[in-house]
């Protein structure tokens, strides 16, 4: 599918889909919960379709209608077939822990994006608690081989500036270890507030995490509760809309919850710092377009909000720098390169650096044809970029898109946006 954008004006109001990374630690978290979990406005996406698939492929099983039911077990199965993650490094890099405690041997890759991104950190974080996996190449990348003998426990000393989710898969393992666990960070927790989340649901399982965000203990030989969820409104899918009303007219955005862990909440006051209007309300945020002026962003703890910061620094009076980035280099592509490499071709004043982007604007974008990269996020950016730029944007593959935002397309249309898909 190729996306065709034009130049648009926008007004409207709309439901912020469910969050993705909620989704995805519900599913894992009441597979591994011995009875019946209910879970309330789900996201329905590829990464998370492919993270419920494996659940069922462990032994859990799952009813999927308005609501996913889940008949969760202690007593994991060795799945019949390799575990294909798709995309997805959240299913990749939780489910491999997870594995361990499985009575046989799994093996789990991906696609050939999947199989570039890093997984050696977590792998000798495992090896280390007592798990016997490794990478098939060696390499420290997908496809990976997990013994299922379980988790001794012990201690183990992990980075927390290359990917969040290698503390959330020890986290939600770690549980059901014969000793206690204790992981300690050897750097800064980057993208603390995705921690956060995990920690919450974990207890809404009745599990049990002590320490702090520098050294997390977790007593051993514990079980996961059945609990019930209702998954909040998705702040990394609706910047996208955010930063659409900002360049283009005025969009409400509902079923936020500022109260929220969600990192990505902070792109409310991005917008604020910015300049544009933005009103607060009970669940929800307007956004409307006003004169912008260039910032400093630190992503260090919000790294996917980078790609779409970008595009709407290009509309922004003087200079905007997003640091701390360089995380963004092993995502589902090179962000940093991607949204560089797109946004010049659509006319944009910006700069790539080893970990961060420098932005002067304001500039006049022109319609090009845009690679995404297969990265979800860029194409979405690209889009919305799209919209106040002269001329014809076509954004190649965009179905990539369906990976976090099935229902992104849809959307932008019915706040105006004139734009169409186009058979390929």
């Amino acid at each position: 599918m190729e996306l065709k954008v034009r130049r648009s004006r926008v007004q409207g109001t709309i439901r912020a889909p469910p969050s993705k990374s909620y989704t995805h630690r519900a599913l894992i978290c009441s597979s591994l919960s011995a009875g019946e979990s209910v879970i309330e406005y789900p996201l329905y996406s590829d990464d998370t379709c492919t993270t419920a698939r494996i659940c069922e492929m462990m032994g859990a099983e799952l009813d999927w209608d308005e609501v996913v039911k889940i008949r969760g077990t202690e007593e994991l199965v060795t799945p019949g077939d390799v575990i294909d993650c798709h995309g997805s490094g959240t299913s990749l890099r939780l489910l491999t822990a997870v594995a361990a405690h499985g009575p046989g041997i799994c093996v789990l890759t991906g696609d050939g994006s999947l199989r570039k991104r890093p997984v050696g950190v977590l792998l000798e974080a495992l090896n280390d608690v007592g798990v016997d996996c490794y990478s098939t190449r060696m390499n420290g990348l997908p496809p990976v081989v997990v013994f299922g003998s379980g988790i001794k426990g012990g201690e183990v000393t992990v980075r927390g500036d290359v990917s969040s989710q290698y503390i959330t898969a020890l986290l939600m393992a770690c549980p059901w270890a014969r000793e206690e666990t204790v992981v300690r960070l050897s750097s800064r927790l980057e993208s603390k507030p995705y921690v956060e989340m995990t920690l919450d649901v974990l207890r809404e399982h009745g599990i049990e995490v002590g320490g702090s965000y520098d050294e997390f203990v977790i007593p051993p030989e514990q079980s996961f509760k059945p609990a019930d969820h209702k998954v909040p409104g998705d702040f990394s899918s609706a910047a996208f809309l955010l930063v659409q009303g900002a360049l283009a007219g005025e969009v409400t955005v509902t079923n936020l919850d500022l109260s929220s862990k969600q990192g990505d909440k902070e792109m409310v006051d991005i917008l604020k710092r910015m300049g544009a209007d933005v009103k607060v309300g009970k669940g929800r945020v307007e956004v409307e377009k006003d004169e912008l002026t260039g910032i400093t962003i630190d992503v260090s703890d919000i790294p996917d909000l980078t790609p779409i910061c970008a595009v709407l620094a290009t509309q922004a009076r003087g200079r905007t720098e997003i640091i701390n980035a360089e995380r963004l280099r092993i995502k589902e592509s090179d962000r940093l390169s991607s949204i560089t490499k797109e946004l010049k071709k659509m006319g944009a004043d910006i700069r790539e650096k080893k970990s961060s982007l420098v932005i002067q604007g304001p500039t006049s974008l022109k319609g090009a044809v845009i690679d995404p990269h297969d990265d979800h996020r860029i194409a979405m950016s690209c889009a919305v970029a799209a919209s106040v730029a002269d001329g014809d944007t076509i954004i190649q593959d965009a179905g990539c898109i369906d990976k976090s935002y099935p229902g992104f397309v849809n959307d932008v249309i019915s706040l105006g946006v004139d734009a169409r898909c186009l058979s390929v």
